[in-house]
């Protein structure tokens, strides 16, 4: 199976390439698309008759960063008041109630970051992982997801004979596929080819 990957500024130009790769005979389920703008991305998925990519699950790393996130939100918000109440010789004999407060506002305030931390993992997924799963070397596929964090669109044709990489890549040149330095400031040719292997 090889990937042809590519970003693209405007949901017109992934919508034209998505339906040029339809009409080159790439099966629907063969491509993917995916961008920020909901709205953008379900005008595209209407169009092109094509669903959004969704990214890989977010695994535990999503559950454990809200968690700790959690965590520590409570902790600024709850620990100043104790420290208050605990200071002020007329409130200090609610510093022990306000300890208390803290620590049921830590625990609440982990388990409220590690539930939504695996929402988030869950709706939106992980972009870099799919790439890398594709074939796509690590530092590259990073710079195809701060491409897309930026609001530019995410195309991929799959081709599990490797017979049109070639004529997809082209495919999606020709609709103005970016290049990553135009992205980020450096790199390879935005529209790459990539294997199983990464190369």
């Amino acid at each position: 199976m090889e990937s042809v990957v590519a970003l693209f500024r405007e949901p017109q130009q992934a919508q034209g390439a998505l339906a040029a790769l339809q009409a080159r005979g790439f099966d629907r389920d063969r491509l993917g698309f995916a961008l920020i703008d909901a709205v953008a991305e379900d005008t595209i998925a209407q169009a092109t008759g094509i669903s959004p990519e969704a990214g890989a699950p977010g695994g535990s790393a999503s559950v454990i960063r809200g968690t700790l996130l959690g965590a520590l939100v409570s902790l600024v918000l709850t620990l100043p008041i104790w420290g208050l109440l605990a200071l002020i010789p007329e409130t200090r004999v609610y510093a022990e109630g306000g300890l208390l407060v803290v620590i049921y506002g830590l625990i609440g305030g982990a388990g409220l970051g590690g539930i939504f931390g695996a929402l988030t993992g869950s709706d939106h997924g992980d972009y870099v992982k799919l790439l890398r799963r594709m074939g796509v070397p690590a530092p590259q596929a990073e710079r195809f997801y701060n491409g897309l964090k930026s609001g530019h669109i995410l195309v991929i044709a799959r081709d599990p004979d490797g017979v049109k990489t070639n004529e997809a890549l082209n495919v999606m040149r020709r609709h103005g596929a970016v290049r990553l330095e135009d992205v980020e400031g450096g790199g390879r040719l935005q529209s790459e080819r990539e294997g199983q292997d990464g190369h």
